[in-house]
C-alpha cells in the first residue's frame, strides 16, 4: 500500500516530523475554503500514487484568487502516468536554502532497515552520486548513527540537531508501522536553518497491514473485501496463492506468519470470527472462489464458541455445489472436532494433527 503525499504527512505529523501548514481537498469548493484558511501564497499539488508530478504540471504556485480559480481545476483534471487525481493538497510556500534527501527502507535480502541520505534533494535518489547508506538492523536509529549521518551530509549546528531529531522520528514511524519505505524528498533547510519535510512517501507491505487496523482508513478496499465486511467477517487480499482461514484474528495472524516463515505465500487473511455460521463460512468460500490467484486453502480452526462442524458443513456444501475444487489443508481442534473430521474424511479437505503439518503439506503441495 502506497499512501498519497497528504496521507503520509498525516503520519509525519503524528510522529512530530516538521511540516508546513497544508489542507487536502477533493472539490474546488473545499479548496476555496482551504485557500482562505491558509492564505496566499501556497502551492497546489496533485495527489497521485506516482512520481513525476512536477514535470507533468501537477505542482503549481498560487498567488491569488484568480490563479486559484484557473490552476486548481487544471491540476485536478491532470492524468499522470495513467493516474487521475485522487485529491489536491494546498500547502504554504517555503522559503528554503537547500534541499536534502532522507529515507529508510526495508532491505529484505539483508533483513535489516537501511538509511539512505544525501545532501542533494528534490531529484530521484537513483540519479544522486553522493549517497550515504547505513544499515541499522531492525531497531530504532541511535543518536550516534544519526549524528554520523548528519556529519556525512555536511550539516552543522541547528540543522545537524534537527536532522538527528527527524531521522530518529522517521525510524520510529517506519518500525511502528512496519513500513517498507518512508522517504522525505525534499527535506528542506529553511532560512532559519531548521528542517521541514516538503514531500513524503510511505509504502507498506500489504501482508503486514492486518496488524495495523489504524491504517485501514488509507486502504482502498477491493470489492471482495467490502463484501466480506458486509457479511460480518474479516478478509484482506494478499498477493500469494494460499488462502489462510481461521477463527480469531490472533490465530489467523500467527498462522499467516508461520506459513510465510515456511516459504508459503498467503493469498488472503480470512477470519470467520466467533459468530460464524454455515452460511457465513459458505459466503467466505464464495469470495475465495472469486480470487483467481488462490490455488490452495489452509484452515486453522480452534472450536470454542464456533463448532468445527459448522465449518465442515460449509465446506461440504461448497464441494457439492461445485463452488470450490481446491485442495484444502486443515487443522481442526476443539468443539466437535472429531465429528468434523469424520464429516470431511472423504472430501478434498485433508486433516492434519498439527498446524505445522498442515502448513508443510500446503507449501509442498501434498494433496494425497
Amino acid at each position: 500500500m502506497r499512501l498519497l503525499e497528504f496521507q503520509a504527512k498525516e503520519l509525519f505529523r503524528e510522529f512530530g516530523i516538521p511540516l508546513l501548514p497544508s489542507k487536502s481537498s477533493t472539490t474546488i469548493e473545499e479548496g476555496r475554503i482551504h485557500a482562505k484558511e491558509l492564505g496566499y501564497p501556497f502551492v497546489i499539488k496533485i495527489q497521485v500514487p506516482v512520481g513525476g508530478r512536477g514535470k507533468a504540471g501537477g505542482i503549481q504556485k498560487c498567488q491569488n484568487d484568480d490563479e486559484f480559480e484557473l490552476k486548481y481545476p487544471q491540476v485536478m483534471d491532470l492524468t499522470i502516468k495513467g493516474e487521475k487525481a485522487r485529491a489536491i493538497l494546498l500547502e504554504k510556500m517555503a522559503d528554503i536554502k537547500k534541499e536534502l534527501y532522507l529515507s529508510i527502507f526495508l532491505n529484505r535480502s539483508k533483513r535489516c532497515y537501511t538509511i539512505i541520505a544525501s545532501a542533494e534533494g528534490g531529484v530521484e535518489i537513483e540519479s544522486v552520486k553522493n549517497q550515504i547508506i547505513k544499515e541499522i538492523g531492525m531497531g530504532d536509529v541511535s543518536d550516534e548513527v544519526a549524528r554520523e549521518v548528519a556529519k556525512e551530509m555536511g550539516l552543522e549546528g541547528k540543522t545537524a540537531d534537527d536532522l538527528v531529531d527527524v531521522l530518529k522520528k522517521l525510524s520510529k514511524l517506519t518500525i511502528e508501522k512496519e513500513a517498507e519505505l518512508v522517504e522525505i524528498n525534499p527535506l528542506a533547510i529553511m532560512q532559519d536553518d531548521s528542517l521541514m519535510a516538503l514531500d513524503g512517501k510511505f509504502v507498506t507491505d500489504d501482508n503486514s497491514n492486518f496488524r495495523h487496523p489504524e491504517m485501514d482508513k488509507y486502504q482502498e478496499k477491493s470489492e471482495i473485501e467490502e463484501r466480506a465486511e458486509k457479511s460480518g467477517f474479516s478478509l484482506v487480499e494478499l498477493d500469494g496463492d494460499i488462502a489462510v482461514v481461521g477463527n480469531g484474528a490472533g490465530l489467523v495472524m500467527s498462522t499467516l506468519d508461520m506459513l510465510s516463515d515456511n516459504g508459503g505465500k498467503p493469498a488472503c487473511f480470512l477470519d470467520v470470527g466467533g459468530g460464524a455460521t454455515t452460511e457465513s463460512v459458505y459466503e467466505a468460500l464464495t469470495l475465495i472462489s472469486k480470487m483467481k490467484r488462490v490455488k490452495k486453502i489452509l484452515v486453522n480452526l480452534y472450536g470454542g464458541i464456533v463448532k468445527t462442524t459448522v465449518v465442515a458443513e460449509a465446506f461440504l456444501k461448497a464441494y457439492d455445489d461445485g463452488l470450490i475444487d481446491l485442495p484444502v489443508f486443515s487443522r481442526l481442534k476443539g468443539t466437535e472436532s472429531d465429528k468434523a473430521k469424520e464429516m470431511l474424511k472423504d472430501s478434498r479437505t485433508k486433516i492434519y494433527d498439527s498446524v505445522e503439518d498442515a502448513i508443510n503439506a500446503a507449501v509442498m503441495g501434498d494433496s494425497n
